[in-house]
């Protein structure tokens, strides 16, 4: 495909300002808990993890190397199941406590999905010998 580079760097960036908005709030305890601020929560930094993955996946994604879009597949992998992590943990109900899921930890659940499938269709340049 044509796009594919181009379509999930632009979803990598999304993740990566995901990982600064808020993912849910726990009201009786006035808590939000985005990726890097969990003050009140055992969660620690969740997006620090993303973050530095989602950056090697930019970096993937703009080197025009087969070995680069193969170890992309890799780190999309990571990216994307270390989002489904924090869906998981940010939006369970503890003790009778459901926490409101905000848009961002939507968005970051289907960017981070996005950029999963832009790794599996990699733009390559085909030479006849």
């Amino acid at each position: 495909m044509k796009y594919t580079q181009t379509i999930g760097i632009i979803a990598a960036l999304v993740v990566l300002l995901c990982s600064f908005l808020p993912w849910s709030i726990v009201v009786s305890e006035q808590i939000t808990i985005s990726g890097f601020d969990t003050k009140g929560t055992r969660f620690g930094k969740p997006g620090l993890f993303l973050n530095f993955f989602t950056i090697i996946s930019i970096i993937l994604f703009l080197i025009p190397a087969i070995w680069a879009k193969r170890t992309n597949i890799f780190i999309g992998a990571i990216v994307f199941s270390w989002s489904i992590r924090n869906y998981i943990l940010v939006s369970t109900c503890l003790m009778g406590e459901c926490p409101e899921k905000q848009p961002a930890l939507y968005a970051l659940v289907i960017a981070s999905s996005i950029v999963m499938l832009m790794t599996l269709l990699p733009k390559l340049n085909s030479t006849k010998k």
